[in-house]
């Protein structure tokens, strides 16, 4: 990594602390070029853990940092955006992971010519099973791309593509993850509650997603599935072997 590199993310969530624990997995990225922002210290204690700096003002982060995620709810971008686009210059990286919110509405956010990404990270990058889509912005030139790549890799499977994929990558990884995240289930030790509620934001689209699926009975139709299935394999346990081998004929 550059040393001169230094990463920053604006908001201390369950996404800023997805990635910034993939990047610092590798051991390529040290912990003390790293820097978190956040209004509440909720979120601080684990950051902390991770022996990363953090602070309540957004400002620092920008002045400290050259690389910098701004990992808020879609709806405070502007206000955050708002607040340091007057310190942006052209030697930082913006990478938004806000949902929904487009490039063109951030580089409109941003002083002219700033280097912009829009990223769809999704949890499982806490165990380095991620799924991570990014697109550049009109001045994000192909090292800017291939340095946010190389970052994240840690993180899962990282590709760049274009940005009408980002919502459909939305729905499908980064909200899909809370149809049946396994391996982050296994490893968090996590009540499945937690986890689903940890991806779910209030009126956002994992949400709307899971409301669609339950309105749709795929829970019942699931539970029911394999209730049948476990009583058909007792069923055929029951019978003479003879008798199995001939149905499966």
């Amino acid at each position: 990594m550059d040393s001169n590199l230094r990463i920053g993310f604006i908001g201390a969530g369950n996404m800023a602390y997805g990635i910034a624990k993939g990047l610092l997995q590798s051991g390529d990225v040290p912990p003390t070029s790293v820097k978190v922002s956040a209004p509440s210290a909720r979120n601080f204690v684990r950051f902390q853990e991770l022996g990363v700096a953090v602070t309540h003002s957004n400002e620092e982060v920008i002045h400290s940092c050259n690389l910098v995620f701004v990992a808020v709810k879609p709806h405070l971008v502007a206000a955050v955006l708002g607040v340091i686009t007057k310190y942006v210059t052209q030697k930082h990286i913006i990478v938004s992971v806000a949902a929904g919110v487009t490039l063109v509405t951030l580089e409109g956010l941003l002083p002219t010519g700033s280097v912009v990404l829009r990223l769809m990270p999704n949890l499982p990058c806490l165990v380095q099973q991620g799924a991570l889509l990014f697109s550049r912005g009109t001045h994000a030139q192909p090292e800017d791309g291939a340095l946010l790549r190389s970052l994240l890799q840690p993180c899962g499977l990282v590709e760049e593509g274009p940005e009408a994929w980002i919502d459909i990558h939305t729905g499908l990884s980064g909200s899909g993850v809370a149809f049946g995240a396994g391996q982050l289930l296994r490893d968090s030790g996590k009540h499945p509650a937690q986890l689903r509620s940890e991806v779910c934001t209030p009126g956002g689209t994992t949400i709307f997603g899971l409301h669609a699926m339950e309105q749709g009975g795929v829970r019942a139709a699931t539970m029911t599935a394999v209730e049948i299935a476990t009583e058909r394999a007792r069923d055929l346990g029951r019978k003479p072997s003879h008798i199995a081998t001939d149905n499966r004929k």
